[in-house]
């Protein structure tokens, strides 16, 4: 993409679809193969810069760095990586709003591979199927860790609990802080982006009225 094209999209979120962008081959290498790969191309960035990597000090960073995006702040691009989000049968027969609310948001902004932190708050329905509290926290941080944008990342989550559960009443509210808007660009620190998708009962201004209610008692709680 040419230098002009790059700096008119600038910060635009230029949607695609709720799928991560991914090459054919993305899988092709090993783990290992892409931390050698980006080990290389990540200490001749920190060359350019100037930085001298015969320093005891730096000497290690490419390979820290290339370890960290393939192993932490990016495992949820692999498929494979995705956690067992094993289902119950609803015996108990609950059928009312189940909200896991402040789960932490560990992402990073596609655009300038700067972090994304913030909450999610995830609700839904119960109809045959439920699921582990604990698994709905692995989920949203298996897709939180990718390149993302939040609208994306918002709907990506929505999708799969949708379809784990069987259900389409399922509800996901994401509050973060972007760093390529509070230590770049316009520098906002104070800022944050709120995003929201939902499907089902939820298209109901009174049902999602009812969690949002529900995230609201549960914050003045804990405050």
């Amino acid at each position: 993409m040419e230098i002009e094209k790059i700096e008119e999209i600038g910060d635009q979120h230029v949607a695609t679809s709720s799928e991560t962008p991914m090459l054919a081959n993305a899988f092709d290498k090993t783990d290992d193969e892409k931390i050698e790969t980006i080990q290389y191309h990540f200490g001749k960035i920190m060359e350019t810069l100037g930085l001298d990597l015969k320093d005891d000090s730096l000497s290690g960073t490419p390979y820290r760095f290339a370890k960290m995006y393939v192993k932490e702040l990016f495992y949820g691009l692999n498929p494979a990586n995705r956690p067992k989000t094993s289902v119950f049968e609803n015996k108990y027969g609950y059928h009312k709003m189940l909200v896991e609310r402040d789960i932490s948001i560990d992402s990073s902004c596609e655009h300038h591979f700067l972090p994304i932190v913030g909450v999610a708050h995830v609700g839904y329905i119960p109809k045959e199927q439920v699921i582990g509290l604990s698994k709905v926290n692995r989920l949203v941080d298996y897709y939180a860790h990718r390149p993302q944008v939040q609208e994306r990342l918002c709907l990506q989550i929505l999708q799969d609990l949708q379809k784990t559960l069987g259900t389409e009443d399922v509800i996901v509210v994401i509050d973060a802080k972007h760093l390529c808007v509070s230590s770049r660009g316009i520098k906002d620190k104070g800022s944050q982006t709120t995003t929201i998708e939902y499907g089902g009962r939820y298209k109901d201004p009174l049902v999602r009225k009812e969690f949002f209610d529900l995230i609201r008692e549960g914050n003045s709680r804990q405050g």
